[in-house]
């Protein structure tokens, strides 16, 4: 009877509180949506999941139009999907878009309590951890610094596909995992200076991927978080587990670059370590927080960060654009003539400033990262104040979510928008990507790393990384489709939007490179 009390009260004090948080103006103005109950949320979430959120958006816009507002629980969050409506949210009213949500109380450890550049709240912290990412890690200078960094991974890479194209007899290989392991073998060493043995960089690996998938059946949580954070006490329970597991697995590497930056300052050196991320962090002060250093468990949180956006959505916009490679062989066969054309047959691995003079590759890429963005919505915007906006009143502390794919393959801007055509990169100019700015400055065709205030910082760095690897990729092999089967395209959502059934592909060496 007691327990029953207990949810009773707590169901209607959020009522209450969801209620009262929302202005008069808010409530009569609010962009509109399907029919919603207080606590419960939308009715639609009767009959469809959550997980079933972006059909469910589709069918939504097209009844109520380009601005809808939705009730997770008790969670207001507004979604867009005009191209023309997002530029002017994130750039004319850029300020008042740029907050992020606070997390539910069970999930803030995830991110130290907002101490990452992702999640951190639009202010003075939020500028240091990107300032220091940007200026320290990701600026040209510093990228130069891990090319022989890329050129080690390219020969993980190789050696994980000869040893799949040998062991199913036919040259086949099964692209994604050996993908996932390269691009995580090359953050690794990015975000903490040294070359792990596979062994340990496994152990990491898994590590940050079981806590990276579980952390989504926390996304219960959202709904009566008074009552659900009691009823569903094991999920949080096992979601602490994995996060110490990935904590204890990264103190020892934290330890270790503490002692190389004393050793380096008494004018010892060790060849071995490269400056990393890791490195970075250790100089950071938080001047909003009497300037105190980030703590062991905030660095790790940061490190995370860093491996988890660096590896998962470059390896699955790669997998998506070799798989279009091998549905398309006439595309394959020009991109292959062109970079032989540009660095000759023999010879090393492509290096990144021979990556300019193939002008096809560019268009590549981007036409991939088009129709495949590896998110088909960016992280979740958090209104800093009330705006009146297109007709509509957006209330403080909203969602607001922008859905990157709907964008990207809008009909108004790109012709049969579901093919894919690395052409209408080149345009009139002849200069790939001159026509189509990807950061959304001028206007908004394509967002695969959002736009404004809060676009990922590490844009240029993936588009380098993609730029490199399916260069070498079909420079090395002619990637074809195994004989009887047929290239399925079919998406499935993870941390990211990926290929349902992965790719499947005969290798054929172009160079004799696996001759040995």
């Amino acid at each position: 009877m007691e327990l029953w009390l207990l949810i009773l009260l707590s169901i209607l004090s959020c009522a209450a509180l969801s209620f009262l948080l929302l202005s008069p103006k808010s409530r009569n103005k609010l962009p509109p949506g399907p029919p919603a109950v207080p606590i419960l949320g939308n009715l639609i979430w009767l009959r469809n999941s959550i997980l079933d959120l972006e059909p469910v958006l589709r069918g939504l816009h097209r009844q109520y139009g380009p601005i809808v507002t939705l009730r997770i629980g008790s969670r207001l969050a507004i979604f867009i999907s005009d191209r023309n409506i997002a530029h002017k949210a994130l750039f004319e009213y850029g300020a008042a878009f740029s907050d992020r949500p606070v997390p539910l109380p069970a999930s803030r450890f995830l991110s130290s309590n907002q101490h990452n550049v992702s999640s951190a709240a639009y202010g003075p912290l939020w500028r240091v951890l990107r300032r220091n990412l940007v200026s320290e890690i990701l600026q040209p200078s510093r990228i130069k610094i891990y090319a022989p960094s890329r050129s080690w991974v390219l020969g993980v890479l190789y050696n994980h596909l000869r040893s799949q194209s040998r062991s199913s007899g036919g040259g086949v290989v099964v692209a994604m995992e050996s993908f996932q392991f390269a691009m995580f073998c090359l953050l690794v060493l990015m975000c903490f200076g040294e070359k792990l043995d596979e062994r340990a960089i496994r152990e990491i690996e898994v590590a940050h991927r079981n806590l990276l998938l579980y952390a989504s059946s926390l996304n219960v949580l959202a709904f009566f978080p008074a009552v659900s954070k009691y009823v569903f006490r094991k999920r949080w329970n096992k979601a602490v587990e994995l996060a110490w597991k990935q904590t204890e697995l990264c103190l020892p590497l934290i330890k270790a670059r503490r002692e190389h930056k004393k050793k380096k300052e008494e004018e010892y050196t060790e060849e071995r370590f490269v400056y990393s991320y890791l490195d970075s962090l250790l100089d950071i002060k938080l001047p909003e927080d009497g300037g105190r250093s980030l703590t062991e468990e905030e660095m790790v949180t940061l490190c995370a960060e860093f491996l988890n956006a660096g590896t998962d959505t470059t390896s699955t916009a790669l997998q998506w654009i070799m798989a279009e490679l091998v549905r398309h062989p006439g595309i394959q066969e020009r991109l292959a003539g062109e970079i032989e054309g540009a660095v000759g047959k023999e010879g090393e691995a492509i290096r990144e400033e021979d990556l300019q003079r193939v002008r096809y590759l560019k268009a590549v890429v981007l036409e991939g990262l088009r129709l495949h963005p590896p998110a088909h919505f960016v992280l979740p915007h958090k209104m800093s104040e009330e705006v009146e906006f297109e007709g509509y009143v957006i209330p403080k502390h909203a969602t607001v979510n922008f859905m990157v794919a709907e964008m990207a393959w809008d009909g108004a801007v790109w012709e049969e928008p579901m093919e894919f055509r690395p052409e209408r990169f080149l345009g009139g100019s002849g200069e790939p990507g001159k026509e189509v700015d990807i950061t959304g400055s001028r206007e908004i065709k394509m967002m695969p790393f959002g736009v404004g205030r809060r676009i990922c910082p590490g844009l240029g760095l993936a588009v380098l990384h993609l730029e490199y690897f399916v260069a070498n990729l079909v420079r090395d092999f002619e990637w074809r489709a195994v004989e009887g089967e047929e290239v399925d395209m079919t998406e499935k959502s993870e941390f990211t939007v990926v290929m349902k059934n992965p790719l499947r592909a005969k290798l054929i060496p172009r160079r004799g490179i696996w001759e040995s």
